[in-house]
């Protein structure tokens, strides 16, 4: 129980819909199975509420709350709820983040819209979730806030929205850890690589009107371990660890869930 009596807000708790689990909702399950109460947040108030379901099912409690990363008010009114409900926050994760299928592009065929609306959602809504937690949390002296960016920060990708995002946040997470180390408050990133979840798999199925057979073989080649893709229990349980005080006197590290695949790079 690693996480016991903890207060963990979660954005991004629901997920996409496809076969499988997405690294959030994987996350916010984690966090409950070792002991944390959790605030489920995401723009889809149904799956957050999925999400609340299945850790009340199992025995742990979970309230879902719709928030829109892209509006600043919705996620300090997380905060609130979270401290007015249990006086504290204690673990800030964020994991929001969208590339294919939001549209993303190449650098030729990026338009301002594009860049914009990508970029609300993979960088400034987890500032702005950020800019109301540190608050609390240095009121409390302590508290752990994890960041899932990418691979694609620092590896080849294509995609011109999705890679300066991910970089960015790498970025942040450095001056965060910075910033609120002398006030106890941690913050690392975790730079998954190629993970089988809804949104990875199910997106390029859409956008490039592939079968879904031809995707996950395409993917599973392309990393060193196993030649398979990583599962969203394997971002969770990395998650987990940079929560918990195990991680204790560790802050501003990127993490790569990668099965080797930087390592490849170099």
């Amino acid at each position: 129980m690693r996480l016991q009596d903890k207060i963990a807000l979660v954005v991004g708790a629901g997920q996409t819909p496809g076969e499988g689990i997405g690294n959030g909702r994987a996350t916010a399950l984690r966090f409950a199975q070792e002991g944390a109460r959790v605030l489920a947040l995401d723009c889809n108030l149904e799956s957050a509420a999925q999400t609340a379901q299945m850790i009340a099912a199992a025995g742990g409690e979970c309230v879902p709350l719709e928030a829109d990363v892209t509006r600043e008010e919705t996620l300090g009114a997380a905060v609130h709820f979270a401290v007015q409900r249990w006086g504290r926050v204690d673990i800030l994760h964020n994991n929001v983040g969208v590339s294919v299928a939001g549209g993303d592009r190449r650098l030729q065929d990026l338009d301002e819209a594009t860049f914009d609306r990508l970029s609300a959602i993979n960088l400034r809504g987890t500032i702005m979730a950020c800019k109301h937690v540190v608050p609390v949390m240095r009121r409390q002296g302590r508290g752990a806030i994890v960041n899932v960016s990418s691979i694609a920060a620092w590896a080849h990708y294509p995609l011109v929205v999705y890679k300066a995002t991910k970089a960015a946040m790498i970025a942040f997470t450095q001056q965060l850890a910075l910033e609120n180390a002398e006030f106890g408050v941690r913050a690392n990133a975790i730079l998954p690589g190629l993970i089988d979840t809804p949104m990875a798999i199910e997106g390029r199925v859409r956008n490039w009107h592939r079968t879904r057979e031809e995707i996950v073989a395409e993917r599973d080649a392309q990393v060193p371990l196993r030649r398979r893709m990583g599962s969203a229990w394997d971002v969770a349980n990395a998650a987990l660890f940079l929560a918990s005080d195990e991680a204790g006197f560790i802050t501003g590290v990127s993490l790569p869930v990668d099965g080797g695949a930087l390592v490849k790079v170099g």
